[in-house]
């Protein structure tokens, strides 16, 4: 069994129960780039835990591709042992060289905190661009079976303030602002993905994952729910730099992860997919109350300071709120509300 802590275990173990047509990954190797991200992370630690309920000839190998080792040891200190497991550290921004067969890639290598789109655009963008690039020609040498790309809603741009964006809904994005950096190279990167399947038979998908949160969110992400959880966790008082009134929707990372391998396993050629939770939508200033509340204990408070970060580029879309229904055509649905999945993240940290 997987030594994590308690509450992930129970989130994996719920993820390999879903209804998925997870024999499609048996005996099959899987490489993961940017394995050791918040998103990433619990991908791998999944299918680990799938081959515990499988026999030895089917057993999925899985490669992290990471540029930061010591950084992917910390973080999978407890499986570092497993056969079945392997680091490689590389840029993917130069090209790729894996002396092994890879059957699927899952893309998920990027700078997605907003904290580095003023501090380092041109990283921010050349992982999604040049990064993508390299490693669908991985791709097209392999023969993969799936190539799984990780975009973001920041692609949609403008259109984002509305009630409810799917997934052919795109407004304008600046491209002469710094800010563009990810959300322009995030869509060049969809751009590519669909290129390489018209021209190399590539199958790839896409998701788009909607503000997600849970256990191992780092605490210096730079998005605000996650400072939020660091104050939660060191016992400080909320300390809001705007008027909070922006809305997003959260979705717990379990529900995000089983959403990823159902467009993985399940997902329509070339199709790209919203993962997000659309029934918990709330204000940054709501959210950070719903914190406090939790806690009443620790008698905390949710405070307004209105001073920017420095070198945080905010987004100046004042509401972001999914619709899901393409990725609920594939039997999907998130079943974690704000509270419960926030108490949890928390938790895992204490």
């Amino acid at each position: 069994m997987l030594n994590v802590h308690p509450i992930i275990l129970k989130d994996l173990q719920t993820i390999t129960k879903s209804d998925l047509p997870w024999e499609k990954l048996y005996g099959k190797t899987v490489l993961i780039t940017g394995a050791n991200g918040f998103l990433p992370a619990y991908m791998v630690q999944t299918l680990l835990l799938l081959n515990e309920n499988i026999g030895t000839d089917k057993l999925i190998k899985v490669i992290g591709l990471v540029r930061n080792i010591e950084k992917a040891k910390k973080k999978f200190e407890s499986i570092l042992d497993n056969i079945n497991f392997s680091l490689i550290v590389a840029d993917i921004t130069m090209p790729i060289v894996i002396n092994e067969k890879i059957d699927f890639i899952i893309h998920a290598a990027s700078q997605a905190s907003p904290k580095y789109y003023g501090t380092d655009p041109v990283g921010t963008l050349s992982a999604n661009t040049i990064g993508t690039f390299n490693l669908l020609n991985l791709a097209v040498e392999n023969y993969v079976e799936k190539f799984l790309y990780f975009s973001s809603s920041e692609v949609y741009g403008t259109v984002a303030n509305s009630n409810s964006i799917d997934e052919n809904s795109y407004g304008l994005i600046d491209p002469t602002q710094v800010r563009s950096c990810y959300a322009e190279s995030k869509r060049m990167g969809e751009t590519m993905c669909v290129s390489f399947s018209s021209q190399y038979k590539v199958p790839v998908n896409t998701v788009r994952p909607f503000h997600t949160y849970g256990p191992g969110l780092s605490f210096d992400d730079g998005r605000v729910f996650a400072d939020f959880v660091a104050n939660i966790v060191r016992g400080e008082d909320i300390v809001m730099n705007s008027d909070g009134s922006s809305v997003r929707s959260f979705c717990y990372l379990a529900d995000a992860t089983v959403g990823f391998f159902t467009v993985l396993l399940k997902g329509e050629n070339s199709a790209s997919y919203n993962v997000g939770n659309p029934k918990e939508s709330v204000s940054i200033a709501e959210l950070a109350d719903l914190l406090v509340d939790i806690y009443p204990d620790k008698k905390l408070r949710a405070i307004f300071n209105k001073v920017e970060k420095e070198g945080y580029l905010k987004s100046n879309v004042s509401k972001v709120c999914p619709s899901i229904e393409k990725l609920i055509s594939l039997g999907w649905e998130p079943n974690t509300n704000l509270k419960d999945g926030f108490k949890r993240t928390i938790d895992s940290f204490i």
